[in-house]
């Protein structure tokens, strides 16, 4: 069976996404929206997705994984050279789980294959 290839997969590059990269997408899939208005959107989109972090709440988007925060707690680290003890204090760290939708993509595969989840589609609810 042969698998069906991104043509992002196929370049592979090391080129990074901005924000203006997400501008230009809303602007160019929304016709009627102004390059300020898709601003606004990009914006008020990520301004949102961050406040639901800082109160530490789990932002999920469909198709494409969640985002969380987990409570370290304080432990003693080392330093591998020397031996050395030192304190690592507590902290709260951000995590993303990705999709099986955005693993299958990233591996340039269709997700309805089975043989990527692992099980039956009847049972997903990305």
């Amino acid at each position: 069976m042969r698998v069906r290839q991104h043509a992002a997969v196929e370049k592979m590059s090391n080129r990074t996404t901005t924000r203006a990269d997400l501008l230009e997408a809303v602007y160019g899939t929304c016709p009627g929206l102004s390059r300020a208005q898709a601003r606004e959107v990009v914006e008020q989109s990520l301004d949102e997705i961050c406040a639901a972090l800082e109160r530490g709440e789990t932002v999920k988007l469909r198709a494409f994984g969640a985002f969380s925060v987990r409570s370290k707690r304080a432990r003693v680290g080392r330093n591998p050279k020397t031996g050395e003890e030192y304190p690592i204090t507590a902290r709260r760290v951000l995590t993303f789980r990705p999709s099986p939708r955005l693993i299958a993509a990233v591996n340039g595969e269709t997700f309805e294959d089975e043989s990527v989840l692992g099980r039956s589609l009847s049972g997903s609810s990305a």
